[in-house]
């Protein structure tokens, strides 16, 4: 034998020896490792209210297989296991997990689940949970529930989610009466993981008569159903009594809903997690729509007395006294009870006795919508008085409807009850009672007057005023008025539209002013002042008059203007000598004219250029 396979021969008994070796460890280390597995159970809350959701774990400190769970039946069960996978460095842990829910009250206990870790059975220990009153709002609002987990959810995708989720609409009947109610029952069936759902949009009904029916449970109620020979988990999502509202083919519209779905991956390198790779997509579903085929109702042995109520009934009535004084109320009780559109039953039409007043029903539901549909009663109350003293038989009413079952309408006799009325007194008051469509009642005893034997006063009509010619003439006042104030207001914007002619017109009056102020000063004394105030009077009445800008006044201008106006050369001469002395009598007293001489030329000077301009 050569070196070199000898050399190949020791390496080849190496390596076979290194492997007994490392397998001799393994399977110590497994043993060793069994006896310290253990199975533990664990709750989130050891007492929660009626109605609150908690989480149950078992947690075995090892790999195990073939896990059982314990029996659940006194909560309601949400969902689990959901398998959880940690490693704090030296052991691999697996947690399997429950959501469940608090349904009633008592003290409860979690029977030990089991698990095969190296061919040893583990059992956990058992827990105990105590619920206890209710449970808090906050505690009521948890989030969506998770499907229960799929035996076939291996390499789903986009293109088969299909097959192993999608929404179905389930409906009690599809031909049906008009009116005849129907359940509808939207339900989510899957093969798969789905860790929520959102509806999209609730269908639209048209034709139908809907009402909701609300769940008592919070969370959606899973279970087990085969489908086409396949096992799916199954929910209902919504639920919804409706009535065809007339006859013809009608479409209930699909339910939408987009729901986040669980997909595994499968692992591409060694080192990928060896219990699996998952994301989370999400899915959008919609339900099939559903035909419905509504036929008519027969017009054959219709009742006249029928208003359209379709079910199963039965009816009750009573009056609360059969015998009053005339002017007193008697309630008359009307009542249907059964399965069928009750919601759209109207009040039946009584007819009482003719001296009996009758007033508008006052209505009461007691109506309950289940899974079964829409059932309870509608009950009216009508009040009726009798005005006259007799014995009365009050045959009032008939209560028809049509049965779907038998195809054909039923009429349901009303008993009658007899009714003595004895006098009643001259002034009664009677209660009032509300109506929609009728007033209060109040002291009926006065509605009703004698006729007056006495003679009454006579006195001469007046005559009318309608056509007559003061009529007219105050029928044209008003347009006469408002031709008047146009034409004013008219004249008013042309008069005032030229700035200058307004200022011109004016003039005189803000003189007036000007002057007033120098006439103070003038019995106060103040000679200066007395002369400021004129100079400002006669020239700013001057600037306004003659259109002359304060900073081009003099003499020339002045005298330019007023002769172009026609005023004579007196007064313009009197003017400018008037304005001289003005500026003169600041500095140095005038001997020749007093103040009030000056004050009064001016003022006379200003009047006689109004009178001539």
């Amino acid at each position: 034998m050569s070196a070199q396979k000898l050399l190949k021969t020791g390496n080849s008994v190496k390596i076979k020896f290194a492997v007994y070796i490392i397998l001799f460890l393994m399977v110590r280390a497994g043993l060793a490792f069994a006896g310290d597995v253990k199975l533990t159970a664990t709750v989130s809350k050891s007492q929660v209210g009626v109605g609150e959701r908690f989480e149950v774990d078992f947690t075995v400190n090892g790999t195990g297989s073939r896990f059982i769970g314990p029996d659940f039946s006194a909560f309601q069960f949400v969902s689990g296991p959901d398998v959880s996978f940690s490693n704090d460095g030296t052991t691999m842990n697996t947690t399997y997990a429950y959501t469940l829910v608090a349904i009633k009250e008592g003290t409860f206990t979690v029977n030990a689940a089991a698990i095969v870790v190296n061919g040893h059975t583990l059992l956990s220990n058992q827990l105990k949970i105590k619920v206890q009153g209710q449970a808090p709002p906050e505690a009521l609002q948890t989030p969506s529930p998770k499907a229960p987990q799929s035996e076939d959810n291996s390499q789903a995708n986009q293109n088969d989610l299909s097959k192993l989720l999608f929404l179905k609409t389930d409906v009690t009947k599809t031909n049906v009466y008009a009116g005849e109610q129907i359940i509808v029952r939207y339900k989510v069936y899957t093969r798969v993981d789905i860790e929520g759902g959102v509806p999209d949009k609730a269908p639209d009904l048209n034709g139908f008569w809907s009402q909701d029916i609300v769940s008592k449970n919070k969370s959606a109620v899973w279970s087990s159903e085969t489908y086409k020979g396949l096992k799916y988990s199954v929910a209902t999502i919504k639920q919804t009594a409706v009535f065809p509202e007339h006859a013809g083919v009608l479409t209930i519209d699909p339910f939408s809903m987009t729901f986040v779905v669980r997909r595994r991956l499968p692992a591409r390198k060694f080192l990928d997690n060896p219990f699996g790779n998952f994301e989370e997509i999400k899915y959008q579903l919609k339900s099939p729509p559903i035909i419905v085929h509504a036929a008519a109702l027969p017009t054959a042995g219709k009742p006249a007395d029928f208003s359209g109520a379709v079910g199963s009934y039965a009816i009750y009535t009573d009056v609360d006294k059969k015998e009053l004084k005339a002017n007193e109320t008697i309630n008359y009780t009307f009542e249907v009870k059964g399965a069928g559109n009750l919601n759209l039953i109207n009040a039946p039409k009584i007819t009482p006795p003719l001296d009996f007043e009758k007033y508008d029903p006052k209505t009461t539901d007691r109506i309950t919508v289940d899974s079964n549909g829409v059932a309870g009663s509608r009950q009216f109350n009508y009040l009726l008085i009798p005005r006259h003293q007799g014995n009365y038989t009050l045959d009032l009413a008939k209560f028809s409807y049509f049965d779907p079952k038998s195809g054909r309408y039923v009429t349901l006799q009303v008993p009658t009850y007899q009714i003595k009325v004895n006098k009643g007194d001259v002034q009664v008051n009677v209660p009032v009672f509300n109506s929609a469509d009728q007033q209060d009642i109040k002291m009926l005893g006065n509605d009703i007057r004698y006729i007056k034997t006495s003679a009454a006063p006579l006195h001469k009509d007046e005559i009318e005023f309608f056509g007559t010619t003061w009529y007219y003439l105050l029928l044209m006042l008003g347009p006469l008025a408002l031709i008047s104030a146009i034409v004013f207001r008219k004249w008013q914007i042309k008069h005032n539209s030229d700035l200058v002619l307004v200022k011109s017109r004016k003039a005189a009056k803000v003189a007036a002013q000007r002057l007033a102020a120098a006439g103070k000063e003038l019995q106060s004394g103040n000679k200066k002042a007395f002369y400021e105030e004129l100079t400002k009077g006669i020239y700013g009445y001057l600037s306004d008059k003659l259109n002359i800008p304060l900073a081009e006044l003099n003499k020339e201008n002045i005298a330019e203007k007023l002769q172009a106006r026609g005023i004579a050369d007196a007064v313009i001469t009197e003017m400018n000598d008037t304005i001289d002395r003005c500026e003169m009598a600041r500095f140095a007293p005038d001997i020749t004219l007093s103040q009030e001489q000056i004050f009064e030329k001016a003022k006379h000077l200003i009047h006689e250029v109004e009178k001539e301009a």
